[in-house]
Order: C-alpha cells, then sequence, then structure tokens
C-alpha cells in the first residue's frame, strides 16, 4: 500500500507541475486561443488540487477505522 501511495504522489507533483508550466506558458504565448487556454489552465489549477484534497479527506473519514493507514 505504501508504495501505491508514494506512486500516486509522484503522478500528483507530476501533474502539479505540468499545469503550473502551461499556465506559464499560455499567459505568455499571444494567440487568440491564449486566453480562454490561460483560464482553463488556472481553473484547473486551482480545483485539482482542492477535489484531490477533498477525495482524500471523504476517504479519510469512510475509513477511519483501516489499519492500513
Amino acid at each position: 500500500m505504501k508504495k501505491t501511495k508514494r506512486i500516486l504522489a509522484v503522478l500528483g507533483i507530476i501533474l502539479l507541475i505540468t499545469m503550473y508550466a502551461s499556465t506559464l506558458i499560455f499567459a505568455l504565448i499571444d494567440h487568440s486561443a491564449s486566453l480562454g487556454l490561460l483560464k482553463a489552465s488556472i481553473a484547473c489549477t486551482i480545483f485539482v488540487p482542492v477535489l484531490l484534497y477533498a477525495y482524500t479527506l471523504f476517504y479519510r473519514l469512510l475509513h477511519r477505522n483501516d489499519e492500513d493507514m
């Protein structure tokens, strides 16, 4: 279980870094579609970590008696 958690944590870090990098790139690009992409990237940068935190919180609440955690 620890190995799975570690792999998922690394994937989450890679996802966050990719989202932050894409936000920076979309902010610097001077293209007609870049404003929409920038807005979507900022929204994902905010909503994805919040949703991941909420999923983790609900999982802990539902499985608080498990000894594996």
